[in-house]
């Protein structure tokens, strides 16, 4: 009886210790996870300010670069 006791608890610390290590890498991961959408967030801000200002400047430019990347696929072939 004290075999089986002991064996349940070493299996219950090595499932706390493995169960922590888990959470420990994906912690990492989701961490990184928010990095990068936090990242792509401010790229998509600068990028609709940079868009905004050459739309106002240079409308003809804004026009060409509106129908160059949102065109259909068949104006691309």
């Amino acid at each position: 009886m004290l075999r089986t006791i002991m064996m349940t608890g070493l299996l219950v610390m090595l499932g706390v210790f493995a169960l922590g290590f888990v959470f420990k890498i994906f912690g990492g991961l989701i961490g990184l996870t928010f990095w990068l959408l936090g990242f792509a967030i401010k790229a998509l801000i600068v990028g609709g300010i940079v868009y905004l200002v050459i739309r106002v400047v240079s409308p003809d430019t804004a026009r060409r670069l509106r129908e160059r990347w949102s065109g259909t696929g068949v104006n691309r072939y």
